[in-house]
């Protein structure tokens, strides 16, 4: 439905919470489906904070299901990283193409060094001070990491996750776990347990509901396998928190741009439009007012906006990069629910968490950015 103008006070006044699942049971046995109840096909629902379910999503794992799983960041869709039969079923359920790398999360440092050639000083440094938490490190991996998991890539890409549910899942299974984002392919990652169920229902063995995601966006990237880390996909840790540990750091072309043809993706989330609503967003820089000229003249389905611009749906404050990005892809997933087709966005200022919200939103809207 085509707006008839835009004004400032003309928001839709969403939830104190956006994001945050009201349907969601963790800890209850609300809505969770048993593992005795559970029939052939069927996507059980399991509480991350009951311990029977944490044991019966490791045996799942340990056979060779996959199962969503919370983490800090995004809900990913894990399987046993050194089964290459598990894990092409990842990409199967997803629509995953195959040259896109996985990361792999580990309960420990000592848990990721058989999975790697070496671990450099920088490596261990970095783990001291970032693990547990939203960053992922590679490495040259040893040979016990199938190529399906680095996409034929000489790396790997290893995190261990800072979500309680994440690590006594690991700890259980004692299993490595390769985990992408529990979503189909392109779609805004999930940040709840009924965002996988939107798109995942059926497909997979498992849901562990551990509630609302923390972080909301994936974990920063960052390549160590040349003599100047290299920033590959900003996110949950700032560039600058980084920066201040190691010094000089590079940073990617494809944080801001799209890959050249025929460039290797060497990090989830470089190489396809990803992140995206069915809609077409356009990503604006500028003022408000200029902003609301230019979708009155345009007249886009919906705007989304800051907190306090008080017009279309709210992603959070302009100078809250962090709650921006706790409620982007929830955002993002309301979008197709309201039907929009067409979609204006203020932009985010690209500084701290901020540059991950802006990534995800570049990509979201395939690159289209305009400045008035």
């Amino acid at each position: 439905m085509t707006t008839q103008g835009f004004s400032a006070h003309d928001g839709d006044n969403p939830r104190k919470n956006p994001g945050v699942a009201e349907e969601s049971h963790a800890g209850t046995d609300e809505k969770i489906l048993p593992q005795t109840q559970a029939q052939a096909g069927e996507t059980q629902r399991l509480a991350a904070d009951n311990p029977a379910h944490i044991a019966h999503a490791a045996e799942l794992l340990r056979a060779g299901k996959l199962v969503a799983i919370p983490t800090e960041t995004v809900y990913g869709l894990a399987a046993n990283a050194l089964d290459p039969q598990a894990v092409a079923s990842i990409f199967a359920a997803k629509g995953r193409p195959q040259d896109n790398p996985l990361i792999v999360h580990v309960s420990s440092v000592k848990n990721a060094l058989p999975l790697v050639k070496e671990c450099s000083a920088t490596a261990h440094l970095l783990a001291r001070h970032f693990w547990p938490g939203p960053l992922t490190i590679i490495l040259p991996k040893s040979n016990l990491v199938p190529s399906i998991v680095s996409a034929g890539l000489s790396t790997v890409a290893l995190r261990v996750p800072a979500h309680p549910a994440a690590l006594a899942l690991l700890n259980a299974c004692q299993l490595p776990l390769a985990a992408p984002s529990a979503n189909t392919s392109g779609k805004p990652s999930p940040t709840l347990a009924s965002h996988v169920l939107d798109d995942m229902d059926g497909k997979i063995a498992a849901v562990l509901d551990g509630g609302p995601c923390a972080v909301g966006v994936e974990s920063t990237v960052l390549s160590l396998t040349s003599e100047t880390p290299l920033l590959l996909r900003p996110g949950g840790i700032p560039l600058v928190k980084l920066q201040a540990l190691l010094g000089k750091i590079d940073v990617s072309p494809a944080v801001t741009q799209a890959l050249q043809p025929g460039e290797t993706a060497h990090s989830p989330g470089m190489k396809y439009k990803h992140y995206a609503p069915q809609a077409a967003l356009t990503l604006v820089n500028g003022d408000l007012q200029s902003f609301l000229n230019y979708a009155n003249t345009i007249k886009p389905d919906g705007l989304l906006c800051f907190d306090e611009d008080g017009v279309g749906l709210a992603y959070g404050a302009q100078n809250d990069p962090a709650a921006q990005a706790a409620q982007l892809f929830a955002r993002l997933r309301e979008i197709d629910e309201r039907g929009w087709q067409t979609v204006l966005v203020r932009c985010p200022a690209p500084e701290g968490v901020g540059l991950a919200v802006y990534n995800r939103l570049l990509r979201a809207a395939a690159f289209r950015e305009i400045t008035l």
